[in-house]
C-alpha cells in the first residue's frame, strides 16, 4: 500500500514538473483574468485561453453587439429624439436629455468610446421599439456569427442574471465587427468631438480604450466593469495585416493582461502570403475564341498569419468553369479561389481574366469546325 502512494506521488510530480517545464519553455501568458483568449480575427485561431468557454458578465463589452446591430438594422443619418427612458437610465452616460436630438452615427461614437448607457437605449428604441426587442436583434446575431454561449437582455451591459457571454464568444463577437468598415472606424476613434444640440453643448469625447494610445497597432475594442464582472476588456490590434483579438474578463490588471496577450500572439503568428495580386490559379478552355485557352489570375492578394504549427491546416477550392464561351473582357470576373482554415473558410479572392479573347467570326468557326472533322478522319482513318 505504502509502494503505491510512493508510486502515485512520483507520478504526480513528474507530471507537474513536465507541465510546468512546457509551459515555461513556451512563455505562456500569465494573467489575472478569470477568463481570457487571445485569438486571429481572419482564422478564428486561437493562440491561448483560460477558461475561455465560462459563462460570465461581460459589462459594457456588450456595446460591441449594440454596435453591429445599430450598423446592420439602423440608419446612420436618422436623428433619433431622447426619450426619458433612455435619458434617466443608470451607469455611465453621454449626459443626453429627455427630448435631445442626435443622429444615429454621433450616438454610436458616444456609446463606444465613453460607453454611453443612455445613447444605447435611445439607439434601441429608435431601432427596434424597445430595448427589450433590441436585445433579442442581438442574441440572434450573436448565435449566427458562432457566439452560441452569449444572451443579451439588454444594450448597455447592465447586470442580469440572463445577460452573459464568453471570453471566446465575445472574440467572436468583435471579429465580426471588424469585417465591418464602419464598426472599425468607430471603435479605433481615439477622440471625436460630437457638435451641439438645441439641448446640448459640445461634447468632447476621448475613447476610455487607453490600448490605442499606448499598444503599437491598436485599432479597438471596448472596456467594461461592473461589480459583478469586475474589470473587462476586449482589445484589438493590428501588425504586418494580423488582426489580433484579446479579451480579458474580471481581471485585475487588465490593460498589462491585455498587453501580455497580445505580444504572446505576435510573437506566434507571421504573415504568409498566400496569393499575390496577378498569380495564375487556374488555366481554362475557351469556345469560339480567337484563343484556346485563358488564364484566370488573382485580382488581390491574401496574406493570412501563420504559425508554426498549423501550416498544414490551410487550403484552397478553385471555383471556376472548365470551359468559357468568348467573347472574354480582360479583368473579368469568372471565378473565385476559397482559401480554408480548418475546413472554415476564411478567405476568397476573385479570379479574373488575364487577357480579352474575341469571338471567332462565323467563317473563323466554320474553318476550324471542318479542320477537326478533318483531323478526325485522319486519325482514325488514315
Amino acid at each position: 500500500m505504502i509502494k503505491k502512494k510512493i508510486g502515485i506521488s512520483i507520478v504526480v510530480l513528474m507530471l507537474f514538473i513536465t507541465t510546468n517545464t512546457v509551459f515555461a519553455a513556451t512563455n505562456y501568458p500569465n494573467v489575472t483574468a478569470k477568463s481570457a483568449i487571445v485569438m486571429d480575427a481572419a482564422t478564428g485561431k486561437v493562440i491561448y485561453s483560460k477558461a475561455a468557454e465560462e459563462r460570465r458578465y461581460p459589462a459594457s463589452t456588450t456595446k460591441m453587439m449594440s454596435l453591429i446591430v445599430a450598423l446592420e438594422h439602423g440608419n446612420l443619418d436618422d436623428v433619433i429624439t431622447v426619450s426619458q427612458n433612455a435619458s434617466s437610465t443608470e451607469g455611465s452616460s453621454l449626459w443626453l436629455t429627455q427630448g435631445e436630438q442626435m443622429t444615429m452615427t454621433d450616438l454610436l461614437y458616444g456609446i463606444m468610446l465613453i460607453s454611453g448607457n443612455d445613447a444605447t437605449v435611445a439607439v434601441a428604441e429608435h431601432v427596434s421599439g424597445s430595448v427589450k426587442k433590441f436585445a433579442e436583434l442581438m442574441t440572434e446575431k450573436a448565435h449566427a456569427i458562432g457566439a452560441k454561449d452569449t444572451n443579451f437582455t439588454n444594450s448597455s451591459g447592465l447586470p442580469d442574471i440572463n445577460h452573459y457571454t464568453t471570453a471566446h464568444d465575445l472574440a467572436r463577437i468583435a471579429a465580426y465587427g471588424y469585417k465591418n468598415p464602419l464598426f472599425t472606424q468607430i471603435v479605433s476613434t481615439e477622440h471625436k468631438i460630437l457638435p451641439p444640440t438645441v439641448k446640448g453643448d459640445i461634447r468632447d469625447l476621448y475613447n476610455e480604450n487607453k490600448m490605442l494610445w499606448f499598444y503599437e497597432g491598436g485599432n479597438g475594442v471596448k472596456t467594461g466593469y461592473t461589480d459583478a464582472a469586475g474589470r473587462c476588456l476586449v482589445s484589438g490590434a493590428k501588425r504586418d495585416n494580423i488582426q489580433l483579438i484579446a479579451v480579458v474578463l474580471d481581471s485585475e490588471t487588465m490593460w498589462d493582461d491585455s498587453k501580455t496577450l497580445l505580444d504572446f500572439a505576435f510573437s506566434q503568428l507571421k504573415p504568409k502570403t498566400l496569393f499575390t495580386q496577378g498569380d495564375i490559379l487556374k488555366t481554362t478552355r475557351i469556345a469560339n475564341g480567337k484563343s484556346e485557352l485563358l488564364k484566370l489570375v488573382a485580382n488581390t492578394s491574401i496574406i493570412l498569419p501563420v504559425s508554426e504549427n498549423d501550416k498544414d491546416e490551410f487550403s484552397t477550392i478553385i471555383d471556376a468553369p472548365t470551359i468559357l464561351e468568348a467573347p472574354i473582357t480582360k479583368g473579368q470576373k469568372l471565378g473565385v479561389a476559397r482559401v480554408f482554415y480548418n475546413n472554415t473558410e476564411v478567405a476568397v479572392v476573385d479570379l479574373v481574366a488575364e487577357e480579352s479573347i474575341e469571338r471567332k467570326s462565323f467563317f473563323g468557326t466554320l474553318v476550324a469546325s471542318a479542320w477537326n472533322i478533318v483531323n478526325f478522319f485522319l486519325k482514325n482513318f488514315a
